[in-house]
């Protein structure tokens, strides 16, 4: 089975660096992250933190994708999706993906996710699925406002943005729900 790349159909572009206090590369999300609103227990549905820096000359905003590549459908699952940050912010604070989009610079808005709710939705990979990925990329654009409405798919905001990203920064964190 070859693993699916989110990246593997993208133009190559340089790479800048985030962190996080909320979500460690390659390790299992925490409770924080996982989905109360899909039942796991304890899960609950919090953004996670995030800090980048080094994003390249000439970045106009910032767009941050959530996405489970290893999602029992054809396409994935997109758990978040927010457009339009500003080049000014270099951080977004845990919770931030809030029903509201609470911790969200102005004018940077949250779009529908897979589950069509426009805030952040945590990992509740099936029972005995296996483990998945969850691909956190902070996505440095030449652009400020991408120029999508607000209630477009993160599969569109993906595709409009192709051509506009100058870098990007990725953390990649784990879940799996045992086989009951």
């Amino acid at each position: 089975m070859t693993i699916n790349d989110p990246f593997a159909r993208l133009p190559e572009v340089p790479s800048f660096t985030v962190t996080s206090t909320s979500v460690e590369d390659g390790k299992p999300l925490l409770p924080a992250q996982l989905s109360g609103l899909f039942g796991v227990p304890g899960g609950q549905d919090a953004s996670p933190q995030l800090s980048w820096s080094g994003a390249p000359d000439g970045t106009k905003g910032y767009a941050v994708t959530v996405y489970d590549p290893d999602a029992p459908t054809m396409s994935g699952f997109w758990h978040w999706a927010v457009a339009n940050i500003p080049a000014t912010a270099t951080s977004l604070p845990e919770g931030a993906g809030d029903d509201t989009g609470s911790g969200l610079p102005t004018p940077a808005f949250q779009l529908p996710n897979d589950a069509r709710a426009p805030r952040f939705i945590g990992a509740a990979p099936p029972a005995g699925h296996g483990e998945h990925r969850y691909v956190i990329t902070v996505h440095a654009l030449d652009v400020e406002d991408i120029g999508i409405p607000t209630d477009s798919t993160p599969a569109l905001l993906g595709f409009t943005m192709t051509t506009h990203i100058l870098a990007r920064a990725t953390l990649t964190a784990t879940a799996e729900t045992p086989a009951a």
